[in-house]
């Protein structure tokens, strides 16, 4: 089961799943032993598989840092808080998290888009 390590230490994982609204992006960054990276790479998709199936689910893709790195970067977007939070909770998915190596740390956090005047809209 990966180790959480939260992003943000003024509000946890757990806290952002209560608020209502959407659409919401997750990013979860994970680090690993590089002797784990296969079986990081076998666990998560099998975990996408599922995900991909549930209400909600819009798309997600898997980054690697390059070089050999063994920090990999999950972004997901869902149609709402609340579709994250019933697929998170979705007893297959809690079943397949034993899967994963001892050695991965996940650390998920839930946005959305930002307003920046003249750069971006939300």
């Amino acid at each position: 089961m990966p180790k959480l390590v939260e992003m943000d230490t003024s509000v946890t994982f757990f806290e952002q799943m209560n608020e209502k609204g959407g659409p919401v992006v997750l990013i979860n960054t994970f680090t690993m032993n590089s002797e784990d990276v296969d079986r990081f790479l076998k666990a998560w998709t099998a975990d996408a598989e599922v995900m991909k199936r549930q209400p909600g689910f819009i798309s997600t893709q898997l980054y690697r840092g390059i070089a050999g790195s063994t920090v990999f970067v999950n972004y997901a977007v869902w149609e709402s808080t609340q579709h994250f939070k019933d697929a998170f909770w979705n007893l297959e998915i809690q079943a397949q998290l034993r899967d994963y190596p001892s050695s991965v740390a996940g650390s998920p956090h839930l946005f959305r888009k930002a307003a920046v005047p003249g750069i971006c809209v939300d």
